[in-house]
């Protein structure tokens, strides 16, 4: 795929479905990921794959720390939350692993990170596979955080959701001189 092509035209993908990305596809993806910008070259950065029955446990996860935020959460909301984790047959967990450096701030190294994902997306679109990022207080969570090995000086970025696209739609094309400006 021509790369402003693909720049150009990707979407989120919040409907997906199997097949998930091969093992070479998430190789890829993953290769992409390492190429972001990153000042120092600290890769301030790593990743998490989750699928199959794994998806179970992190839908588990979600709903333990929404049930310690509210413990009358009514049934319903407690199968939507469980089953967050199933709306795609692969997931891969951002996190942005920050650390002390004279010269990058941990804000460079959080958008780091996020260019990470945002190449795991590009790759994915790039290799015909749908993906959508999501965070939300799942994110954000102390017991999911924590349930996930993250460390304190740690951020979720997002989960990236991956697999094949129910639907894919068209890209709304943007005028970019609404957002660009001469100084």
């Amino acid at each position: 795929m021509d790369a402003l092509e693909l720049l150009h035209h990707r979407v989120s993908c919040p409907a997906l479905m199997e097949p998930g990305p091969t093992s070479e596809q998430l190789q890829n993806i993953y290769q992409a990921a390492l190429r972001a910008p990153d000042h120092g070259a600290i890769r301030p950065w790593r990743f998490l794959t989750i699928s199959g029955a794994s998806r179970e446990r992190l839908g588990e996860l979600f709903l333990k720390a929404a049930l310690t935020d509210n413990p009358e959460l009514a049934p319903e909301r407690q199968e939507k939350t469980r089953n967050m984790p199933l709306r795609a047959p692969t997931l891969i967990v951002v996190i942005a692993a920050v650390c002390d450096h004279p010269k990058v701030p941990p804000l460079e190294q959080e958008i780091s990170a996020g260019c990470a994902a945002q190449n795991i997306i590009l790759a994915a679109h790039a290799q015909g596979l749908g993906a959508m990022w999501r965070t939300g207080d799942m994110a954000y969570h102390p017991v999911v955080k924590l349930g996930l090995g993250v460390e304190a000086t740690e951020t979720i970025i997002g989960y990236i959701y991956l697999g094949s696209a129910k639907k894919l739609r068209t890209a709304p094309q943007h005028e970019h001189e609404a957002y660009v400006t001469e100084w």
